[in-house]
């Protein structure tokens, strides 16, 4: 029988699986629907056939950066450039987390939408996964097994919550300079 633990964390998994899987969306949609049985919320996920078009036609262009690599998804093609304000500021945001967080950590592809950025890795030394997320589900989540608590987590995970201020500050501002240059445009 599968507790609340196990289906969060089979949850959490697939939702790692959102990086690595072109079917991105339709796992977001199960995810999304799970949640909503089994909490009831009555939020609808059913999609217009418009809305699944709109869906099928988003675009994706990834740049490696300083050994990161940052994702930009939009429907427009002409949106999926990357400025050099972005490329600085993806480049700052992984000098800074390995100044202030843990200088030991993988880095996972920062994506960038039209109303989110979500960034994940894995904090090394502690075997701890991170995913940090600003927009409609914005936080911090964590991932590990057998986490042993001690001062050190506790430390760790002031550190994270702290640099996630930052975090939400620094891409909130990117993506509301996106939004401004896109209405120059029209």
């Amino acid at each position: 029988m599968i507790n609340e633990y196990d289906e969060i964390k089979n949850l959490l998994k697939k939702s790692k699986l959102l990086f690595e899987q072109p079917e991105a969306t339709n796992i977001a949609r199960s995810i999304e629907n799970r949640l909503s049985d089994k909490y009831g919320n009555n939020t609808s996920t059913t999609k217009t056939s418009e809305e699944d078009d709109v869906v099928k036609k988003e675009k994706s262009k990834s740049y490696r950066i300083s050994g990161g690599l940052l994702t930009i998804h939009s429907t427009e093609k002409k949106e999926l450039e990357l400025t050099k304000e972005e490329k600085s500021s993806f480049q700052e945001t992984m000098d800074e987390f390995v100044a202030e967080v843990s200088d030991l950590s993988d880095f996972g592809v920062l994506n960038m939408y039209e109303n989110d950025v979500q960034w994940s890795g894995k904090i090394v030394d502690m075997d701890i996964e991170f995913f940090f997320s600003i927009g409609e589900k914005n936080g911090v989540y964590i991932n590990g097994d057998m986490i042993k608590l001690d001062e050190k987590l506790t430390e760790l995970m002031g550190k994270l919550t702290s640099f996630y201020e930052k975090f939400k500050a620094k891409w909130a501002k990117v993506i509301s300079l996106r939004k401004k240059t896109k209405q120059k445009k029209i």
